[in-house]
């Protein structure tokens, strides 16, 4: 009988660009803890002693999520991060918001990386042709490992269309059963991995859908698992944010065939020392913005975070800056996963940035009370949806002046129940005013009389903080209710 031989798979996912050490949220027997977690030197301290603990014997993955999200990133379209990320080593990497700069900038980011961008399901529109590689074959510890990538797959359905120039994205699922063959046969790997960045739901359905996958190592949805999914004969793992958590997966395998595993989850906490070397890249990087991004703006009386699917702190604070700046009855913004949570305290230029890093223009538009209700449809069944495969969102709709009173295992198009906008049903034929950021706020198809205004989603939270006498608050309301 062979003997079994190991292989260990590090998993860094959704990192948003976290250069530094932050306040993550841990939720506790009595509700959210905050304590300080991750930054890249860190990251380093710890990937290092796992190849040191086991030399040639270890895959490192970088699930996607990692060129957009903090100031330095976006400032420099996500130059910053080269560096860092190359000094990191890491072996492969999937994406999603690195489409944010456009597709054809973001390949000339992906040229200066030491490793692929691996995607097998995305395309130019003009050739067909795949814009990345599909799969890459490596070897480590003897044994030959076969990567194959996904990016996210919501790109150009429910992202602004510029995220999606001259390129289109399917889910993946048809493409894979030819790539896992040419992987098993010509290319004779022992190991199959998907790289995958369309969400933890869907790599279930995926490894129940798709026969031949030994490990998913999965990102987009922010999961910290501490033991894999287990989908037939697919492990399943996920890692966390805001490079808070790395995973990894020791593996036995003996005749092309996983027979045994640990896993741990890693919290990148205080406890680790950073690397000092790329402590020294992180602080060349941030020199030239720290003063801006250091200076207090104001202070909060609220903990902020998005960790909550129905309605977030933090997107309550955006979208009552927004109410402020237009005086509108009703505000919406995305239910986006990102941003590192705000324990109460000091606000700085930098926490604003990290609450909405696409700085985006403050948008007005016209809502009927019909469209109101199509839209919260839409939304609830993205995020909601029973078919994995058909959820295309982060969480609920952030909105603020309206509540929404919903069944949630409804079917498509039935899950409201009673909507109310400043505390009056919902009338189909008349017109809200909203003030909005972003096509993810207000869709495109939904809304007249759409402008936007000069004032910036960055400037209407310092204006909005500028305004008050004392710390803000910015408590659950129960805008979404579950019923």
């Amino acid at each position: 009988m062979n003997h079994a031989q190991s292989l260990t798979i590090v998993q860094v996912n959704d990192s948003h660009s976290y250069l530094e050490p932050h306040p993550e949220l841990f939720w506790g027997a009595h509700g959210a803890d905050y304590r300080i977690a991750g930054g890249y030197a860190r990251l380093a301290t710890v990937i290092n002693q796992i190849r040191q603990d086991r030399p040639g014997g270890v895959l490192v993955l970088d699930g996607g999520d990692t060129f957009h999200g903090t100031y330095p990133a976006v400032h420099s379209r996500g130059e910053a991060l080269l560096p860092v990320l190359n000094a990191i080593g890491f072996d492969a990497m999937s994406a999603h918001w690195e489409f944010a700069y456009g597709p054809a900038h973001f390949r000339r980011l992906a040229a200066r990386l030491d490793y692929p961008v691996l995607a097998l399901n995305c395309y130019a529109e003009q050739s067909g042709k795949r814009v990345f590689d599909p799969y890459q074959v490596v070897e480590r510890g003897g044994l030959r490992v076969g990567i194959i990538g996904l990016v996210s797959n919501i790109v150009d359905k429910n992202m602004p269309p510029a995220f999606s120039q001259g390129v289109y994205f399917t889910l993946g699922r048809e493409e894979l059963p030819e790539c896992i063959a040419a992987l098993r046969g010509q290319e004779r790997v022992d190991l199959v991995v998907v790289l995958s960045h369309l969400g933890f739901p869907q790599d279930m359905q995926m490894a129940a859908d798709v026969p031949g996958i030994d490990v998913i190592a999965s990102s987009h949805t922010h999961n910290r698992l501490t033991r894999p999914a287990y989908v037939g004969h697919t492990l399943i793992i996920q890692s966390g944010c805001h490079g808070s958590f790395v995973g990894r997966l020791d593996l036995s395998i003996r005749d092309r065939v996983v027979v045994g595993y640990r896993h741990r989850l890693i919290t990148v906490d205080e406890g680790i020392a950073p690397e000092p070397a790329m402590q020294a890249r992180i602080d060349e990087i941030l020199a030239p913005h720290r003063a801006m991004l250091d200076e207090v703006v104001g202070e909060t009386a609220t903990a902020l975070n998005r960790n909550t699917v129905l309605e977030a702190t933090m997107d309550n604070l955006l979208l009552q800056s927004l109410l402020h700046a237009t005086q509108t009855p009703l505000a919406f913004s995305n239910g986006w996963r990102y941003g590192a949570p705000l324990p109460c305290g000091p606000v700085r230029v930098n926490d604003l940035w990290n609450i909405i890093p696409v700085n985006p223009p403050v948008s007005l538009v016209d809502l009927t009370g019909e469209e109101l209700c199509m839209m919260l449809e839409e939304n609830l069944e993205n995020t909601f949806a029973r078919n994995p495969y058909d959820q295309m969102g982060g969480y609920v709709k952030r909105a603020l002046g309206l509540t929404l009173y919903a069944k949630i295992e409804n079917p498509k198009g039935k899950r409201i129940q009673a909507l109310f906008v400043q505390g009056e049903p919902v009338q189909p034929n008349r017109i809200y005013p909203a003030t909005f950021v972003t096509d993810q706020g207000v869709p495109t198809q939904y809304g007249s009389n759409r402008r936007d205004l000069e004032l910036h989603a960055v400037d209407a939270l310092r204006a909005y903080f500028a305004a008050q006498s004392g710390p803000v608050e910015a408590e659950l309301r129960g805008t979404v209710v579950v019923v």
